[in-house]
């Protein structure tokens, strides 16, 4: 089974980096997404939302673990264990976002530099949750680099974290997880209650792939000395988790995340990750992108490390 489990890895893995979110393929996340705006739909209305969205966010997380679970189960009892290998690439593949983070980052910092701020910003917005009509060209490529070290979590060592201690079906019950919290985990009029469950279990889920993330970031650019420096910024994100993975970047570029931004209309006044405001120049979107890279391969060989020791 361990060997099942390397192949497995290695395979999406690989696959990821070659294809990211193919356009043109039907996606596990949207078919999440268009669950979760259903339900939504249905329930986000009169009382009880929290207990109606607690609900919804249960049987659904649910379904994305048994599913899968059932299907592995009964390819392998079946003696289909090459189907069952099959399934479970593709499943592990999709949720595994790395090249797509990767080439999106790209795409804002060299649209920035060869069609200029609007455009910019335009691609900006394609990623992040905070309006980017009024957003410098300093903030696009500051607001750039905090979802990419994020996402690094998010989207590639959580998921590949649940993968390690749960298999495929824990990680597509976490990639689960992580979709309800980007559609509903909002504390607006509409979300604020229907969506506190869904938000919450996020934190929950992310608690430690998000700090193994920022020490990863620091062991792959030979920076440990900045552990301290990480868990005493990384607490001020008005996010448990997501504070960890940017003030590691942070330390690692030397430079300033955070500061007030506008989410769909409000301005949140967040605080300073780092003490050093300079600019960040285009060029450090290489250097980026190379510690995203560095960060996801040094988790499978630990992954495949642990899955041989143990």
């Amino acid at each position: 089974m361990e060997l099942n489990h390397i192949l497995i890895l290695i395979f999406a893995f690989v696959l990821d980096l070659i294809l990211g979110d193919p356009i043109k393929m039907p996606h596990l996340i949207v078919g999440y997404g268009n669950g979760i705006s259903f339900g939504v739909k249905m329930l986000n209305k009169g009382r009880y939302r929290f207990v109606k969205g607690a609900l919804l966010v249960i049987v659904l997380v649910s379904v994305s673990f048994v599913v899968p679970y059932l299907i592995i189960k009964w390819l392998n009892g079946a003696s289909f264990q090459i189907l069952a290998i099959v399934f479970s690439v593709l499943m592990l593949f999709y949720c595994l976002a790395n090249k797509t983070l990767i080439k999106e980052g790209l795409a804002v910092f060299y649209t920035l530099k060869n069609q200029g701020l609007e455009a910019g910003r335009k691609r900006l917005s394609w990623i992040v949750g905070r309006e980017t009509n009024n957003l410098t060209t300093q903030q696009t490529r500051v607001a750039t680099f905090e979802t990419m070290s994020e996402n690094l979590s998010d989207g590639v060592i959580a998921p590949l974290f649940y993968f390690l201690i749960l298999g495929v079906p824990g990680a597509m019950a976490y990639k689960m997880i992580n979709t309800f919290d980007s559609m509903i985990g909002y504390k607006n009029d509409r979300y604020i209650w229907f969506g506190k469950f869904a938000a919450k279990l996020d934190d929950v889920a992310n608690y430690i792939p998000a700090r193994i993330t920022a020490v990863l970031m620091l062991i792959v650019q030979f920076k440990l000395s900045g552990v301290s420096f990480v868990f005493k910024e990384g607490r001020k994100h008005s996010s448990p988790n997501a504070g960890y993975p940017e003030a590691a970047l942070a330390y690692i570029l030397n430079c300033q995340f955070g500061g007030p931004n506008y989410y769909h209309g409000k301005l949140m006044d967040k605080p300073f990750i780092g003490g050093n405001n300079r600019d960040i120049k285009h060029e450090e979107i290489k250097t980026v992108t190379h510690i995203n890279y560095k960060v996801s391969m040094l988790f499978c060989f630990l992954i495949i490390g642990l899955l041989l020791l143990f």
